[in-house]
């Protein structure tokens, strides 16, 4: 009926009233049509006074309709209708109340058996529902539903209006399954939904209705079960139901809405950012159907604002949340006092507010958030039925801001509004459980902030009586669980009873069964189960809790994927107990893996983010613990800017600032350790008494504290002597310990410093008391950390020490059996040693030499095979070299030293090859000759090719190794040591890459003696090696010291060279070697018949014995003979390079196969010209070109990347150029290229294809870093650790013109008669080359300046 048709209805109506007698019999009828009438029109135009008269004629007809009347039940119904209307417009419970009333009347007039009883039992229901959503009593929601069964056993299949009473039903029990969590309600309320929908098939004008409710049934069901299936089905009912309700439809903006709502929530589980970007278009869409007027437009203003704060949390887009917060406060604009829906606009708009200032830090949004939540309270006076929700939105944003300014009144006044809000959800309230959850958590935080054990008392109290109202069965159960567990777990962290600990496990675990694979909870649950047993594996240590933390952390992160909000938090978590199992186990791959997980999870948490401090925390503390096992510097700076960075993100007043002002501490504490910056000390020491007043008695981190800051003391006392230092951190010390009861997990390391610090004190004032305390403190601190503990060693060694002091201070005989016997449990490590292994057996060798003890050889040879595996996990990167320097220091030369003194020969061999070069060692076994491998058998060419990809893989990774990749070297390595395993379990492959004994390293002797010249604190020796017979040991007479000066000598003349004559000094140097060391090898040679005259020698020196001519040695007299007119010298830096480069690669003989390429760059981007490279080149084509394919590269195109690539194509290579040596960076070292320096670790990476010589006409390629000489990083050695086999370098700068002649003599030289090249050769030719200078008046210098090394 139109506007107009409906208004003269209403006039004929009013004219029939007026003209009839007030006694007639129709009267009520038209009273009830025009009631009717006036209603129809108040739901056209919204006009009340329409709904006001309608209601007052419809008590005139009612009281003409007296009890007994036969249509009283027509104005009952009516009346009840046209209230229920009124209620809903004005909310005057009055209304509800009698509409109540007025059904139940009805029904008693159509009793059981009565066609129309469905209809009245479907009315007072609805009317008890509604009341219901006002007043919250269960009893009326219970009343509706059996009102509702019985309607439906009135409506059996087949009836009309089956499918509504299904609907109103499946609507009742919905709404009791949100008060009372059963699911059996919820489980019902879907089946009635379903058939109903089955009930009102395609074209059925209510199906829309049914696809509509049955879709919000299964998102209740998801939002209990998290079964995505659910979530699935609703959103495509939604869809269903949107095609159904066409542009033009009165319901579509409904439709709209919900389907929506769906994938909003879709979004939440799976992220994916398509649901939210639809549900977005979509609650626009719904808000253009509700133009300014429309009565759902707040709503959907609403909606809309609520999608683009969830999209806002995603992208971080502030548009959006600024678009939400304007959405919100347009909605509250059409919600003016007196509106129903303003308190929940005040809602909404407040956590706008809220977020935005979480975003930007402006207070007035949070303080205005307050103020309107304020608001919302007022309008939901004592009684008022959703006064509850508005006392505990008050008090969560009152939290909110006691978490910003700390002002405790905050804090205070919300746990205030959430007792009142508990009283308001008495004993069977339907939210009286989380009225009893934010209490508790209020007080929770209380605690956290005073210590006030009653707080938390009581907040476990109230997660009790929680848990009571959610028993087996409530969908809420699981959270219940949780919250008592967690409470449970920090009380055991104020008074460690390990009751309350088992009882939170136990609780977490009956969480976890709830939430089974597939829940959306059930990563928290994993989560904070794993966390539990984390704490009670540091109460009780047992290990099997650890393992479990773990794999539990392990399936958490699974369950949070990339783009997963709370993912970096199972980073962190997998992260910690990864550490812990490392301190425990000491197995590196734990710590390895979790650095990266720290690393992955601060790229989660960049700046801005809560918990950045946190992630910038943990990953220092565990590059501190990886630097602690392999002592690489760049860790240890980076622990320290990383834990400032930490501090400066907990000012004065945060409750993390002790740990990082500890923290930062401790790494300053540990760099002063390493590089005796005493202002790093004294900084340490002042941070540490500042953490310490920060953790007054009673507080759980105080022992650390008072354990570092006596660390600190000592490091301090043994730099300045301080006395009152020392006694000042024992006392600390002892307080500490006392902090570390017995079960304690850091006990041992706190007993283990006590006992350091009062050895110290034994070392100042002798007091033996102090000294035989240490021993037992020591003692227990052993015991504590067994087989596996990464700090064994270090307990070990540190008895064993304290017993040889007790040793040599009384001569007890068990105390020094006891120390030797310690130390000779290292010797049974089952897993790869760490730096503190090795420390440990360095520690071993030097007390059994110093103490003539039988097991010296033994240390020495742990102590090797301990730097063995350290090299091997340091290798893929020149930046680990300062590790591995330090790691070498003297070990191989005093392992040698010592065996020489005790007749051990070949093991003195064995063990000075295994220690020396252990760098280019480690690189050198990706190239090992397969060969053998590949022949025997299938097992062995499967196993030769995995070897080689992984070899090639690593080889290539050298220097390249971001932090990024590091996760990639790790892998590579284990697949790498995994391979290697396999192949040594071949017949005949046992000793695969093993350290070789000394049958395989004679055979560098070949070809002639190999002279082993060692310098050592305990002496110096040359070692004769000969191809078939036992070493010849010839006794130097020089100590390490005077080779040392002499080498500072020598170092600092060749500087000088060029610029004046030096040559009566640098004959001096030569006499003195002749004298004291290379005349004593050359009488032994000639007593082992080793026959002069041009017969070859090669030279194997050590420590600072590499940095001296020893080819030039002699007395430089007249009518006697030097070395070099007796002897052909040669070098190796070791025996098995020598070996190596003896082998004949199969067709290098072939000179179809021979490449030359000559590479001359006399004006490099940064240095000054070199006049002679051309000329230089063009003698080496002369000599070259007839006999071999010659390729030349000069100038323009001697560039880096033209070098390199003629490396890979080229065997024999001529390089002049400018050599550029760096000793503090090694690798670095370089040869000056057109375009900039081609540097060693470029040529390591190189792909070469059987070089065969190499002659560096430039300077300085033999010097490399002056610290480590052994290792033997320099230019020449580069070439011939990757496959040349024999190579010509200068010791020191070098002559251009000096250069061109000898290059010029050498080729000449090297080409006999059979035209054909040969690199094994080269030593003759360039000896016969530098003799041929000694006629033309050349500098000394430049005459010995060119050295041989290799075949």
């Amino acid at each position: 009926m139109g506007q107009w048709s409906s208004s003269l209805v209403i006039l004929v109506y009013r004219a029939a009233l007026q003209l009839g007698p007030t006694n007639h019999s129709l009267r009520p009828l038209f009273i009830n049509n025009l009631a009717i009438s006036l209603q129809d029109r108040f739901r056209q135009r919204g006009i009340m006074s329409d709904l006001d008269e309608a209601i007052e004629l419809h008590r005139a007809a009612l009281l003409l309709r007296p009890p007994g009347h036969s249509d009283r039940f027509i104005s009952l119904k009516n009346l009840a209708l046209s209230l229920q209307d009124r209620f809903r417009q004005r909310g005057i419970m009055s209304d509800l109340d009698e509409a109540i009333e007025l059904n139940r009347e009805a029904l008693l007039l159509r009793p059981p058996g009565h066609s129309d009883r469905s209809i009245s039992l479907n009315n007072l229901a609805l009317s008890l529902q509604d009341r219901f959503q006002q007043r919250g009593i269960m009893s009326d929601l219970d009343e509706a539903i059996e009102l509702n069964r019985a309607e439906l056993l009135l409506r059996p299949p087949g009836h009309s209006e089956r499918s509504m009473s299904l609907n109103n039903l499946a609507a009742g029990l919905a709404t009791r399954f949100r008060q009372r969590g059963i699911m059996s309600d919820l489980d019902e309320a879907i089946e009635l939904n379903r058939a109903a929908l089955l009930l009102r098939p395609p074209g059925h004008s209510d199906r829309s209705m049914s696809l509509n409710n049955l879709a919000l049934s299964l998102q209740d069901r998801f939002r209990q079960r998290g079964i995505m299936s659910d979530l699935d089905e609703a959103i495509e009912l939604h869809r269903a139901a949107l095609l159904l309700r066409p542009p033009g439809h009165s319901d579509r903006s409904m439709s709209l809405y919900n389907l929506a709502a769906g994938l909003a929530t879709r979004f939440r589980q799976r992220g994916i950012m398509s649901d939210l970007d639809e549900a977005i278009e979509l609650n626009r869409a719904a808000l253009l159907l509700r133009p300014p007027g429309h009565s759902d437009r707040s709503m959907s203003l609403n909606n809309l604002a609520l999608s683009l704060q969830d999209r806002f949390r995603q992208r971080g887009i502030m548009s959006d949340l600024d678009e939400a917060i304007e959405l919100h406060r347009a909605a509250l604009l059409l919600r003016p006092p007196g509106h129903s829906d303003r308190s929940m606009s005040l809602y909404n708009l407040a956590a706008g507010l809220a977020t935005r200032f979480r975003q930007r830090g402006i207070m007035s949004d949070l303080d205005e958030a307050i103020e309107l939540n304020r608001a919302a309270l007022l309008l939901r006076p004592p009684g008022h039925s959703d006064r509850s929700m508005s006392l505990n939105n008050l008090a969560l944003s009152l939290q909110d801001r006691f978490r910003q300014r700390g002002i405790m009144s905050d804090l205070d006044e919300a746990i205030e509004l959430h007792r009142a809000a508990l009283l308001l959800r008495p004993p069977g309230h339907s939210d009286r459980s989380m009225s009893l959850y934010n209490l508790a958590a209020g007080l929770a935080t209380r605690f956290q902030q005073r210590g006030i054990m009653s707080d938390l008392d009581e907040a476990i109290e109230l997660n009790r009586a929680e848990l009571l109202l959610r028993p087996p069965g409530h969908s809420e159960r699981s959270m219940s669980l949780n919250n008592l567990a967690v409470g449970l777990a920090t009380r055991f962290q104020q008074r460690g009873i390990m009751s309350d600990l088992d009882e939170a496990i136990e609780l977490h675990r009956a969480a976890l069964l709830l939430r089974p694979p597939g829940h959306s909870d059930r990563s928290m649950s994993l989560y904070n189960l794993a966390l539990s047993l984390k704490d009670r594996f540091q109460q009780r240590g047992i290990m099997s809790d650890l393992d479990e933390a773990i794999e539990l952390n392990r399936e958490a992160l699974l369950l949070r994927p990339p783009g997963h909000s709370d993912r970096s938090i199972s980073l962190n978590n997998l992260a910690l107990s990864l550490q812990d199992r490392f301190r425990q186990r000491g197995i590196m791959s734990d710590l390895d893996e979790a650095i990266e997980l720290n690393r992955e999870a601060l790229l989660l948490r960049p700046p801005g983010h809560s918990d950045r401090s946190i992630s910038l925390n943990n990953l220092a503390l565990s590059l501190q613990d990886r630097f602690q096992q392999r002592g690489i510097m760049s860790d240890l700076d980076e622990v320290i800017e990383l834990h400032h960075a930490a501090l400066l993100l907990r000012p004065p007043g945060h409750s993390e600032r002790s740990m990082s002002l500890n923290n930062l501490a401790a790494g300053l504490a540990t760099r002063f350790q390493q590089r005796g910056i005493m202002s790093d000390l004294d900084e340490a020491i002042e941070l540490h008494h500042a953490t310490l007043l920060l953790r007054p008695p009673g507080h759980s981190d105080r022992s650390m504290s008072l354990n570092n800051l006596a660390l600190s003391l000592q490091n301090r006392f043994r730099q300045r002597g301080i006395m009152s230092d020392l006694d000042e951190a024992i006392e600390l010390h002892r307080a500490a310990l006392l902090l570390f009861p017995p079960g304690h997990s850091e006990r041992s390391m706190s007993l283990n410093n006590l006992a350091l610090s009062l050895q110290d004190r034994f070392r100042q004032r002798g007091i033996m008391s102090d000294l035989d305390e240490a021993i037992e403190l020591h003692r227990a601190a052993l015991l504590l950390r067994p087989l596996g503990h990464s700090e064994r060693s270090s307990s070990l060694n540190n008895l064993a020490l304290s017993l040889q002091h007790r040793f040599r201070q009384q001569g007890v005989q068990s105390d020094y059996d006891e120390a030797f016997n310690l130390y000779s449990q290292l010797s049974h490590l089952s897993h790869a040693a760490s730096r503190t292994h090795l420390i440990a057996a360095k520690s071993w060798a030097a007390s059994a030499y110093l103490l003539n003890h039988s097991s010296v050889l033994l240390a020495y040879q742990v102590a090797l095979k301990f730097l063995d595996q350290q090299v091997a996990l340091l290798s893929s990167s020149s930046r680990h070299f300062g590790v591995i320097r330090d790691a070498v220091s003297s070990l191989a030369t005093d392992a040698f030293s010592c065996s020489a003194r005790r007749d051990a020969l070949t093991t003195a061999v064995e063990l000075v090859e295994q220690g020396r070069a252990v760098f280019w060692t480690q690189l050198a076994r990706f190239s090992t000759p397969l060969d053998e491998l590949s022949a025997s058998g299938d097992i062995g060419t499967t196993l030769a090719e995995e070897f080689k990809r992984l070899s090639f893989c690593l080889r290539n990774a050298f220097d390249q190794s971001t932090q990024d990749q590091s996760p990639q070297i790790r892998q590579l390595t284990m697949q790498w040591d995994d391979v290697v395993t396999r192949i040594r379990m071949l017949p005949d492959f046992s000793r695969f890459l093993l350290p070789p004994l000394f049958s395989d390293l004679q055979k560098a002797a070949e070809d002639g003696p190999v002279i082993i010249v060692n310098a050592s604190q305990y002496g110096c020796d040359a070692l004769i090696i000969h191809t078939a017979e036992d070493p010849v040991h010839v006794p130097l007479d020089i100590t390490q010291t005077e080779v040392s000066e002499l080498s500072s000598e020598f170092q600092s003349l060749a500087e000088q060279f060029g610029s004046s004559d030096h040559q009566l000094k640098l004959v001096g140097i030569l006499r003195k070697l002749w004298n004291d060391v290379v005349d004593p090898v050359v009488q032994a040679l000639r007593e082992s018949n080793v026959c002069p005259s041009g017969s070859r020698i090669w030279w194997c020196p050590t420590a600072e014995f590499t940095l001296l001519p020893l080819h030039a040695a002699g007395p430089y007299e007249p009518k006697k003979k030097n070395l070099s007119d007796i002897y052909i010298s040669s070098y190796t830096p070791t025996l098995t390079t020598l070996i190596r480069a003896r082998k004949q690669p199969v067709g290098s003989r072939d000179a179809s196969s021979q490449h030359f390429v000559a590479i001359g760059q006399g004006n490099p981007v940064n240095g000054r010209e070199l006049k002679c490279v051309a000329p230089e080149l063009a003698a080496v084509a002369q000599h070259v070109t007839p006999i071999v394919s010659f390729t030349s590269l000069e100038d323009a195109n001697a560039t880096v990347e033209n070098a390199l690539g003629a490396l890979d194509h080229n065997q024999w290579l001529h390089l002049a150029c400018h050599g550029m040596p760096n000793r503090k960076q090694p690798f670095e070292s370089s040869f000056a290229m057109r375009d900039g320096p081609l540097m060693i670790k470029d040529i390591i990476r190189s792909n070469w294809q059987n070089p065969q010589f190499a002659f560096l006409s430039a300077c300085h390629t033999t010097v490399g870093d002056e610290k480590s000489p052994d290792e033997s990083i320099h230019l020449a050695a580069a070439m011939q650790f990757c496959g040349f086999r024999s190579v010509i370098g200068s010791m020191w700068s070098v002559d251009d013109e000096v250069a061109r002649e000898v290059v010029s003599a050498f080729y000449s030289n090297l080409i006999d008669d059979s035209k054909r090249l040969d690199c094994t050769r080269a030593a003759v030719a360039l000896h016969k080359a530098v003799k041929s200078l000694r006629k033309k008046k050349v500098p000394l210098e430049q005459q010995i300046v060119f050295v041989h090394i290799g075949v």
